[in-house]
């Protein structure tokens, strides 16, 4: 049976784990999107169904250490030896099979950065212990991803590094997925999927395939080279499965469909206008005196009669066929423009500045040290770097018992996550102080949301008349903001000077604690009182500058929202001056405002 005979109900699903089954090390793998249920289960034993008998299959704890995933010195069996012996880890271990990541959109970037390696290499290079060996892992990678579209949420992603060597994606909450009877929904076997090894060293690719999907990969936003390349590796493997000598056209439009769709970047240019009515044509220029067309006059310019070459039928149908398989939201993306100059996810959370070699926070690894230093002794390394030089430091004739010298003790490495405190500063004053505090308040409920996870705090000073307030120190309680915030009086003078002075004072006295502060400022920037209390507007805003000044020179993160109802000159230059960036908001709601901020904090 060929391929456009295929069943429709979950072709796509079945289709992705036949070809993964087809060239595993080749496509490096498949973004699996998707909640655990009878849908991921379904696919996952489809897959392990189609690889070859006996391939391991080997699951990625999200935490694993490096010497869980590279492997090194097993200590146990080196001091009943005598000689290092190597233990393999997870990556080793999995050659010629599958590697299934958990929870991928939370995956910490040094595993990240190993997985990466591997996969472009094949092999796993270690160098540690005393051991320099080279170790085949060619695998497949499924990253499993079980983040749900939410917009408060930004963060959780899988991280680009490893998304860019997968070959395939697949939604699995599409309604184009794979059903739970996925037995029922394709009718690949086994014996199909060895046939189709056999064959795909000898399918050959023609020019126009390979255009055709550069092309198509140019016109959908595609920037990485990576993905042309996955694209005729997928083209290859679908002509194997379908037991064609060459890869086709369908064979073209699946390769599209499965690596291009998901990595589209903005829509392809649309067609000409239709031509304008006849009565709206221009008249006909008036007949040039040409002479006449000599055939044997290589010199003569034929341009001009030759009519516009029409775009490649092939690369058409490549593009309707990216084009069918967007998913509604991505699609609406796409004609918005947000996704075309969008940087690249980190996908690691939002936290503070990091902290390193300190006594305290997540253990993170080993270094060579000294234990009398207040750092903690780390015994099994001390023993692996010890081990393979027990040989050597037994003179002859002594017993054999375990020599550690001081170049061998290892201690502890820990890092630390300085806690983010969000400080607003409002400005209260005039008659707009209504609205503006209401965006405020709502903004920092949305936060507090997020702070019982990331444990953040957040503090809100406001600033009226001739003097500036905090009103609400900083703090997680939810109850306690919304107490503070529900009566907050309004009207008079900007003392936006005092209020720049007291956010900085307060920014520093948090940084002192430990704190990483991130400042927003919600002001029109008009200040009128000055910072000895005096009213006058000239005055006022010199005095805002030069505490600007002062707020850049600390290097703290700031962000300015203008709330005036129109972008001020004013509220830009205050945000030049302070070093913060700059936002015109005037009519952002709570929401909104919560999402902008985000976007500074720190680890975004």
């Amino acid at each position: 049976m060929t391929l456009s005979e295929r069943p429709a109900i979950g072709a796509d699903a079945a289709l992705a784990a036949a070809l993964l089954a087809v060239d595993p090390s080749g496509l490096g793998g498949i973004h699996l999107q998707g909640p655990a249920g009878p849908q991921r289960d379904a696919w996952l034993a489809l897959l392990r169904r189609l690889l070859p008998v006996g391939s391991p299959w080997q699951r990625l704890p999200l935490h694993a250490g490096e010497s869980a995933l590279l492997g090194g010195l097993d200590l146990a069996a080196t001091l009943q030896a005598a000689r290092p012996v190597v233990q393999p880890g997870l990556l080793a271990r999995a050659d010629g099979g599958a590697l299934l990541l958990t929870s991928a959109e939370r995956v910490p970037a040094l595993t990240a950065s190993l997985l990466a390696s591997v996969l472009d290499h094949g092999e796993v290079r270690l160098q540690r212990d005393g051991l320099s060996q080279r170790q085949s892992a060619r695998w497949l990678l499924v990253a499993l991803d079980e983040s749900t579209p939410d917009a408060d949420r930004p963060d959780e992603a899988v991280p680009q590094t490893l998304t860019e060597r997968l070959a395939l994606h697949l939604d699995l909450r599409a309604d184009r997925g794979l059903p739970p009877d996925a037995d029922a929904a394709h009718d690949w076997t086994p014996a199909d999927v060895a046939a189709a090894r056999q064959r795909l060293a000898s399918v050959q690719l023609p020019e126009d395939i390979l255009q055709a999907l550069c092309a198509t990969a140019l016109v959908w936003g595609v920037a990485s080279l990576r993905a042309p390349l996955m694209a005729v590796r997928v083209a290859r493997a679908a002509a194997a499965l379908d037991g064609s000598p060459a890869v086709g056209q369908t064979h073209a439009e699946i390769a599209a469909r499965l690596v291009l769709a998901h990595r589209a970047t903005r829509l392809p240019p649309e067609a000409a206008e239709d031509p304008p009515a006849e009565d709206e044509l221009p008249p006909d220029p008036p007949p040039r005196d040409d002479p006449p067309h000599d055939p044997a006059d290589p010199d003569r310019d034929t341009e001009a009669d030759t009519p516009d070459t029409p775009q490649d039928p092939l690369q058409d149908r490549l593009i309707e066929a990216v084009r069918a398989v967007l998913p509604p939201g991505l699609l609406a993306a796409l004609q918005a423009g947000v996704l075309a100059g969008q940087p690249p996810s980190r996908g690691a959370g939002q936290a503070g500045a990091v902290l390193r070699n300190t006594p305290r926070g997540r253990p993170v690894g080993t270094r060579r040290g000294d234990p009398r230093r207040g750092q903690r002794l780390h015994v099994l390394d001390t023993l692996r770097a010890a081990a393979p030089w027990q040989t050597l430091r037994r003179p002859p004739g002594e017993p054999e018992r375990l020599r550690v010298r001081r170049e061998d003790f290892h201690v502890v490495r820990h890092r630390q996550h300085r806690p983010v405190t969000t400080l607003f500063v409002v400005d209260a004053s005039g008659s707009a102080a209504l609205h503006r505090l209401a965006e405020a308040k709502g903004a920092v409920e949305l936060l507090l949301a997020d702070c019982y996870v990331r444990r953040d705090r957040v503090a809100v000073l406001a600033f009226r008349g001739q003097q500036a307030e905090v009103l609400l120190p900083p703090t997680r309680s939810l109850a306690r903001a919304r107490r503070e915030l529900a009566a907050l009086p309004g009207g008079g003078g900007t003392p936006l000077a005092a209020a720049i002075e007291s956010a900085h004072a307060l920014a520093l006295q948090l940084q002192r604690s430990g704190d990483t502060p991130v400042l927003v400022f919600l002001t029109d920037g008009r200040a009128n009182i000055a910072r000895d209390g005096s009213p006058g507007r000239a005055q006022a805003g010199a005095d805002a500058l030069a505490q600007a000044a002062q707020l850049r020179a600390a290097g703290l993160t700031t962000l300015l929202i203008d709330t005036s109802p129109q972008p001020a000159d004013t509220a830009r230059t205050v945000a030049e001056g302070m070093g913060a960036r700059y936002v015109p908001l005037p009519h952002a709601g709570a929401a909104g405002l919560s999402a902008v901020v985000r976007s500074v904090q720190p680890g975004t």
